[in-house]
């Protein structure tokens, strides 16, 4: 899972109120343009070739495991490989450091390794790799944010802690009081140097897309060796076996250089990529328009009103559908929010379309659910109060008896998101009556950390970029009981159950009709609010002649070529 930060760039209240009490700008919608130009993927230049991208700061040390957002993400991604690799133009699944990944009953998976493949350190990919990574990321006690991925694989329970009273009185989970029964899943088992198996704990049909996620990397001997337990000093200096490396982090940048003994199918075209950290994604914009920085995922918002990033960026900028949904987390902590009225009142009490089209320029679409229309099983529809309705919103809102003081609604200020935030409010002011005031802290990382601590109330912005192309990946990870994105602490007993239903089912029809089942319930206890799906407007530089972005709204590294 990653929560993602990619959105627009801050402008102030008084823009945004004007943006919203006056007719859209004119202009048209980008297009779904993924490239400069067509060329071809992997081709290389014939000298030492670099380019600089936007970067920022990674919420937690680079982990594959304990990474689940976008601004370490996207660095694992070009630095790792996993058994899988999701095709840059269609997100499809293919085999990478898997030969073959078997199965007859979807229980039980044998996977067979590539042989050759190499780490970083030189040392080779083996079966022993994926097995004790895996482990190592399930185990409670390591506190792995993206440890939940593994919970299909059987014997995943017994290696989660238990609960013990608090000095409250209260049941929670305790690993010291309550230690996990053992440090390894019996459904992992080590056949040969090329070979283990994957056994589930019930039929799990579409496991094989979900092992190209991150989380599925596996680490070479030396990640064990470090004698720190949650492995943060190997984290300094990361060894993936991706095609480029690790030889720089600081607080400013990450240097990335090619790997010489690289033996996948995706190498990187240019030899060393240089993330530069932005606090402000305005700076990052502007440093593409004036050629001092090659690459941008980003578009400020007021740069999009009339189009303005494409006459800034002439033959230099690109737009692509992408499976990104952002959305507003309700705090589990605020009292004010427990009201059921006051939560369909906020999601019907202000305008998507509005936002979209004049913060926007069109280049959002207003959700109807929780699921990207990019997965298969996306059915529009999902969330009936996201429909705009200010007089019925107005009317739940003063029964429910209204939010009592002000709301906060947290973003992070390294995102460009205070625009729309601003806006927001500014609608439930003026359709609710309702007092609420947008807090943006400095970067991502402190806000994932208030989020993750469960110290923030009022409304926090969340954004999922998927991680494999299906509709389970925008509902499992984020909304199950337990799950590791699970920012609003949602329990559904009903849901959880459609979920397990659904991975058992023997076809993919059948899966996405339960998956469906499921995602209508969240239309009921609304969890969050759904705000809009993200097509990706990107820039580059006039050192750059072509360059893709991925369904999942990263940059395909393989495909760039300079001028």
């Amino acid at each position: 899972m990653r929560a993602s930060t990619r959105l627009t760039a801050a402008a102030s209240l008084t823009a945004a109120i004007a943006l919203l009490a006056s007719a859209c700008s004119g202009g048209t919608t980008p297009t779904n343009q993924t490239s400069a130009e067509p060329g071809a993927s992997g081709s290389a230049p014939a000298a030492a070739t670099e380019i600089t991208v936007r970067g920022c700061t990674p919420e937690n040390p680079l982990i594959p495991t304990n990474t689940n957002e976008v601004c370490g993400g996207n660095v694992l991604d070009a630095i790792t490989a996993k058994l899988v690799h999701y095709n840059a133009d269609t997100a499809a699944p293919e085999n990478d450091i898997a030969e073959a990944i078997d199965t007859t009953d979807s229980i039980t998976f044998t996977v067979k390794l590539k042989q050759g493949y190499k780490f970083h350190d030189g040392t080779e990919v083996k079966a022993k790799n994926f097995v004790d990574a895996w482990n190592w990321g399930a185990y409670g006690p390591n506190g792995q944010l993206n440890g939940y991925f593994f919970e299909p694989i059987e014997g995943y329970d017994d290696l989660q802690c238990g609960t013990a009273k608090n000095a409250d009185g209260e049941e929670e989970v305790n690993c010291d009081k309550a230690a996990p029964k053992t440090d390894k899943m019996t459904g992992l088992s080590v056949v040969d140097d090329y070979t283990f198996t994957i056994k589930t704990s019930s039929p799990t049909s579409n496991l094989p897309v979900r092992l190209g996620y991150t989380a599925f990397a596996p680490q070479p001997d030396a990640f064990f060796a470090d004698s720190d337990a949650k492995k943060e000093t190997f984290a300094k200096a990361p060894i993936g076996a991706g095609p480029y490396q690790l030889v720089e982090k600081s607080d400013t940048q990450m240097v990335l250089q090619k790997f010489a003994d690289y033996s996948g199918s995706n190498p990187g075209s240019v030899d060393k990529i240089t993330f530069r950290i932005y606090n402000d994604t305005n700076a990052a914009y502007n440093d593409v328009v004036s050629n001092n920085l090659d690459l941008t995922d980003v578009i400020p918002s007021d740069m999009l009103v009339g189009d303005q990033w494409q006459a800034d960026l002439p033959d230099r900028n690109g737009s692509r559908e992408t499976g990104i949904i952002q959305v507003l987390t309700f705090s589990p902590i605020d009292p004010n929010l427990k009201k059921q009225d006051i939560r369909r009142a906020i999601m019907m009490g202000f305008d998507r379309e509005l936002i979209t089209k004049q913060v926007f320029n069109g280049a959002r679409t207003p959700a109807s659910g929780w699921v990207s229309p990019v997965v298969d099983g996306y059915k529009a529809g999902a969330c009936p109060d996201c429909t705009f309705n200010p007089e019925e919103a107005k009317k739940l809102y003063d029964a429910a008896g209204g939010y009592q003081g002000t709301m906060p609604i947290g973003v992070n200020g390294d995102g460009g998101h205070q625009v729309w935030a601003e806006a927001f409010c500014n609608q439930l002011k003026n359709n609710l009556g309702m007092d609420c005031a947008v807090q943006s802290t400095p970067d991502f990382a402190t806000l994932r950390k208030g989020i993750n601590a469960r110290e923030l109330e009022g409304l926090y912005r969340g954004g999922w970029q998927m991680d494999y192309p299906s509709i389970e990946n925008f509902l499992t990870p984020i909304y199950a009981t337990g799950a590791s994105s699970n920012d609003g602490d949602y329990s559904n007993p009903k849901f959880d159950d459609l979920l397990k239903q659904a991975a058992a089912a023997p076809s993919n029809d059948e899966a996405n009709a339960l998956y469906q089942q499921a995602e209508s319930i969240l239309g009921q206890d609304l969890p969050s609010i759904p705000l809009w799906y993200q097509a990706s407007q990107f820039g580059w530089s006039t050192k750059i002649k072509s360059v893709k972005m991925t369904p999942f709204s990263t940059w395909d590294f393989s495909s760039v070529e300079l001028a």
